[in-house]
């Protein structure tokens, strides 16, 4: 089992940056790649950016491209997103998750950190 922990959220005014953080509890050898995901009220889950923790191989939606940046530190078996040039569509409680080698979906997540732009 691994336990995600991210932290980092809070209320930023728009164009404004914040950077947050995803520390897992331990690595194993089967994680593939992390991820960003986000969920704002009313609204689906939607993929924000990932990164594979060998190559550090990164991906962004259409959406942040540009504007946020993944980024991990394997050594403290944490993943950053900085977020720059926040907008209030940005608002959403984020997440990070974990996918192991072989799967199509992340299989381990964490609780969420809120993130608030104000206009």
């Amino acid at each position: 089992q691994v336990q995600l922990v991210e932290s980092g959220g809070g209320l930023v005014q728009a164009g404004g940056s914040l950077r947050l953080s995803c520390a897992a509890s331990r690595r194993t050898y089967s994680m593939l790649e992390m991820g960003w995901f986000r969920q704002a009220p009313g609204k689906e889950r939607e993929f924000v950016a990932s990164i594979t923790w060998s190559g550090g191989t990164t991906r962004y939606s259409d959406s942040v491209k540009g504007r946020f940046t993944i980024s991990r530190d394997n050594a403290k078996k944490t993943v950053y997103l900085q977020m720059n040039s926040l907008k209030p569509e940005d608002a959403a409680v984020y997440h990070c998750a974990s996918r192991d080698q072989g799967r199509s979906e992340y299989n381990y997540w964490g609780q969420g950190t809120q993130v608030t732009v104000s206009s």
